[in-house]
């Protein structure tokens, strides 16, 4: 028995000195490749997390990726020789009579007309105010809070659209203290008309400045300003207004933006605002954000770039590419007031893009927020067969679209409306 012992510890030993030599061959082999491999390894990244590189790309592309870097504060001191003006001759267009440098792309002369006039004068965000309002969110009771709108309508209208800017007047656009749904609370609204003036190479047209003259003099409501009033012009509205609801309505709890074909039930719009006013609160309980980031629409997400040149909506490959955020198209939206300053200040920072919904969704994307969508918000209408039955309107908050006479027609109808709905 004791040789049995011994001859045990003896295995025992030579197993435990058999995995100890193996334990440090291995180890010598790892430190080994260590000191092989750290004169060619780095500390830190081999490149830079983000790409300095601007690759050839859509002008507006180029442009945003230009002012991306400028405003990145880490890249903004490493953009020396890293930069890279887009292709093509640059050429000068006045603005506010200021000559700006502005990139032209290769097959410039050989896009649409709208988008040419686009490309020039993209680089201007600023134009004079012909008329204004600056008393608009401050009457009856001054500065005060009080007195600041629950909502504001910003209606997108031209010079020559004075029945439209009238049968809103008339209807769901009026201004004053207005009741919310089945005579719940509501609050003030105040509506404005944003214009600029009449394109003269889309004309001849009659001169109506001194018709809009007497408009604003009766109703006090219209905002214009020095540019030409085009399709691809209308996201300068959007830049303008928020400028001017810094300035003159920044109190203002929600805004409408919208076309004048459009027909909103006002009472609704507000009941639903209340409601998220009230679960705005709930949740500030628990995160402690004071400001309300709501953006409601009828959102359209996934969407490309219409590439067919005869189309109202086109985008040429060489000046956009890539997909659109997801955006609130047709007719209207409504946003918080707190949002619209945001939304301001970040509009510094995008580029301007030729459709107006697009680049409200470009903007929401840099803060980092996504629009709401809201089955109330009819951007193609309600089926034919309900569109004359007023029940059909219960559920709805935005039609679009409506001329004058309808919206005289619908106002009335929803006025009555049967017990049955």
């Amino acid at each position: 028995p004791l040789f049995c012992k011994q001859r045990l510890v003896l295995f025992l030993i030579l197993i435990i000195s058999y995995n100890f030599i193996i334990y440090l061959l291995i180890s010598q082999k790892s430190n080994y490749k260590k000191k092989v491999n750290s004169s060619t390894l780095s500390s830190h990244p081999l490149g830079p997390f983000w790409n300095l590189r601007l690759e050839d790309s859509a002008l507006w592309n180029q442009l945003q990726h230009t002012w991306d870097r400028q405003h990145n504060p880490i890249l903004r001191g490493n953009l020396t020789g890293m930069q890279r003006s887009p292709k093509g001759q640059p050429f000068t267009e006045n603005c506010m009579s200021q000559k700006c440098s502005v990139p032209s792309v290769n097959d410039f002369n050989s896009m649409p007309e709208q988008i040419r006039a686009f490309i020039k004068s993209m680089h201007c965000r600023k134009y004079p105010l012909l008329i204004n309002q600056p008393g608009m969110c401050q009457r009856n009771n001054d500065t005060t809070r009080v007195g600041s709108p629950m909502l504001l309508i910003a209606i997108k209208s031209q010079v020559g659209n004075f029945e439209n800017r009238q049968a809103i007047r008339e209807t769901w656009g009026r201004s004053g203290r207005v009741r919310g749904e089945f005579n719940t609370k509501g609050g003030l609204v105040r509506t404005v008309f944003l214009l600029g003036r009449q394109d003269s190479s889309t004309g001849p047209y009659p001169d109506l400045n001194n018709l809009l003259e007497l408009e604003n003099e009766k109703y006090g409501d219209i905002l214009q300003w020095d540019f030409r009033d085009t399709f691809f012009n209308l996201t300068l509205k959007d830049l303008l207004l928020w400028s001017w609801f810094k300035q003159y309505c920044p109190t203002a709890a929600f805004v409408f933006k919208g076309d004048d074909d459009v027909f909103v039930r006002t009472d609704a719009l507000l009941s639903y605002l209340h409601k998220k006013v009230e679960e705005h609160k709930l949740w500030r309980i628990y995160t402690n954000e004071t400001d309300m980031n709501l953006f409601v629409g009828d959102v359209i997400s996934n969407a490309m770039p219409n590439r067919e040149p005869s189309m109202k909506y086109y985008i040429p490959e060489s000046f956009y590419k890539g997909v659109y955020p997801p955006y609130a198209g047709g007719g209207g939206v409504v946003y918080s007031g707190s949002l619209a300053l945001r939304l301001r200040e970040v509009s510094e920072r995008v580029r301007l893009f030729p459709i107006d919904d697009v680049y409200l969704g470009m903007c929401l994307n840099r803060l980092g927020l996504s629009p709401v969508h809201h089955p109330g918000f009819l951007t193609f209408d309600l089926p034919a067969t309900d569109r004359n039955n007023p029940c059909a309107y219960r559920s709805v908050l935005l039609v679009h679209r409506r001329n004058p006479k309808e919206m005289l027609t619908l106002w009335k109808q929803l006025q009555n409306l049967p017990a049955q709905c």
